[in-house]
């Protein structure tokens, strides 16, 4: 297993450098990870609230009608939608590192 203190100093994955190769591809993923981002999130913390005050004021009829499963359904979401903001952010550093790579190219030459 990696050393996090190493993370800066190890060979990119094969990800990083299939997507800095295509930067179309990463410009692509990163819009759609940003829009399902926001799609995900949006209300979830009306909703979580909600739930949880459903389950609390009702008890055992709450999770007789599903409140259970509604409230891991929410969970789920907000993984999905963090798993989403990771992959926004990765594909940000690409493109990022990338404009970097290019602009000092650019000011070398």
């Amino acid at each position: 297993m990696a050393d996090a203190s190493n993370l800066g100093t190890t060979a990119s994955s094969r990800l990083f450098v299939y997507l800095s190769r295509h930067w179309l591809l990463a410009w692509t993923l990163l819009a759609m990870s940003f829009l399902l981002f926001g799609l995900l999130s949006v209300n979830l913390l009306h909703v979580l609230s909600a739930n949880l005050n459903f389950l609390a004021e009702h008890g055992i009829d709450a999770v007789r009608d599903g409140g259970l499963l509604q409230l891991a359904e929410i969970v789920l979401t907000v993984y999905l939608a963090v798993a989403c903001y990771v992959v926004f952010k990765f594909c940000e550093r690409i493109l990022v590192d990338r404009l970097a790579h290019t602009s000092k190219q650019e000011s070398a030459s």
